[in-house]
């Protein structure tokens, strides 16, 4: 199967890893390169085959093995891997990087519920130490005065803005951000179908009607088009015999012919596939269990993960949705007073019996609809009108809304927009 390398994602890695093994005088090279972008869009896989096409050996971490029940460990290991790489540059006399998936899920922090724990904290340090000093990297409870030699540190994740700032500055990380374009695509998915038999046609067509997806879900469509002839295999050997025919069998694997990958039958399954995830986006359980969490004064840590893109944003059955656009959409009228407009609809929030709840959040996340929560459950109008003074003045240059709970019903029944950035 011959994959697609991006251009663009070549050339940003191969200079990034050659500059590190370069001797600039009187140039700082950032040691750590961080790729970051949507989820399933391949940026592991494509570092994988930059690796492969540029002759590079990779030592792997996982985001994963960031947190262990003995504090220290996870640090202890970005030690020894990277030890372990500057080891086989000399041994071997090639380059190696050393490769961190999924570095936010590690040692990211999402919300305010997310537990930060000494782990989390010493894991930045020990990045932000090696990218300072990244020829004495030393192990704990022992001290090499021999020098190493420089390793490259390529890390992946969604979203960066979760991890400890000063890890990601510029003197220390190069940030990369990984969106494929049409023709990315195109050349991607080309790749995944290349021993299907489809005209470039074909394909073109075929990301233009999912365009909005992922590079994973091509993928993954693929593999759907085998289930027809995997269900029949079942019903022909029967629920109770297929462990015994598949696992150990004496017949040797079972051997399914090549399916009819046509561009009608891929596109309705496509379509299928984005049902099953518009269902997942409608229902939104965690919302819900998140405000019973919060009514129910239950602060147990929990991880909000943020929703993919979508063109409506679903509300809750019966909530009366109001965007505030009059005047500037600002909740100030001077200072950080309320003007009279968002008083009086924090007012009528309470005087329906519902409690108040305070949510922001980025440009970039508006468009995901992740919204963060920094109040939740007010009742009295005091506190209320303090804590949306607070937030307007905390989060000038985000969006701010207001939310009503009806606590009987533990819903969602109204949700306000009472301020905007930029405007």
């Amino acid at each position: 199967m011959a994959y697609y390398i991006s251009p663009k994602f070549l050339d940003k890695l191969a200079v990034h890893i050659t500059k590190n093994f370069l001797d600039i005088p009187g140039v700082r090279v950032p040691l750590i390169l961080g790729i970051h972008g949507r989820k399933g869009e391949g940026k592991s896989f494509q570092c994988e085959l930059v690796f492969e096409r540029m002759g590079i050996e990779a030592i792997h971490i996982s985001g994963g093995e960031l947190e262990s029940p003995d504090a220290g460990d996870p640090a202890r290991l970005i030690r020894l891997r990277y030890r372990e790489a500057a080891e086989l540059i000399k041994v071997r006399g090639k380059m190696v990087a050393l490769m961190i998936n999924d570095l936010d899920a590690g040692a990211g922090r999402f919300d305010e519920g997310t537990q930060y724990t000494v782990n989390t904290q010493l894991v930045n340090a020990t990045l932000m130490n090696i990218a300072d000093n990244p020829t004495n990297v030393q192990l704990p409870g022992s001290y090499d005065a021999t020098p190493l030699h420089r390793v490259p540190i390529i890390v992946t994740g969604n979203d960066f803005s979760t991890l400890y700032a000063p890890l990601i500055r510029d003197g220390r990380m190069e940030k990369f951000y990984w969106e494929p374009n049409r023709e990315d695509k195109i050349g991607i998915v080309g790749g995944i179908f290349s021993e299907d038999k489809l005209s470039q046609r074909e394909i073109e067509q075929l990301v233009d009607t999912f365009l909005n997806q992922s590079v994973d879900f091509f993928s993954a469509l693929r593999a759907r088009i085998y289930d027809e002839q995997i269900r029949q295999f079942i019903h022909e050997v029967g629920f109770d015999k297929v462990s015994s025919r598949v696992v150990n069998s004496l017949e040797g694997p079972p051997v399914f012919q090549k399916p009819n990958f046509s561009l009608s039958r891929l596109i309705e399954f496509g379509t299928f596939m984005v049902q099953e995830q518009q269902r997942i986006q409608d229902l939104r359980l965690v919302q819900e269990y998140n405000v019973l969490r919060r009514l129910s004064g239950n602060t147990m840590p929990n991880v909000t993960i943020s929703p993919q893109p979508q063109k409506e944003q679903p509300k809750a059955e019966n909530a009366k949705v109001v965007n505030s656009n009059h005047g500037n959409g600002n909740g100030h009228a001077s200072g950080n007073k309320l003007n009279s407009e968002t008083l009086e609809q924090v007012r009528q929030i309470l005087a329906q019996g519902y409690r108040l709840g305070i949510e922001y959040v980025d440009e970039r996340r508006f468009r995901m609809n992740s919204w963060q929560s920094t109040n939740s459950a007010i009742t009295k109008e005091s506190e209320a009108i303090a804590a949306v003074e607070s937030s307007l003045a905390e989060h000038n240059g985000e969006y701010v809304r207001l939310v009503g709970i009806d606590p009987k019903a533990k819903r969602r029944m109204v949700e306000t927009i009472i301020h905007r950035p930029n405007k």
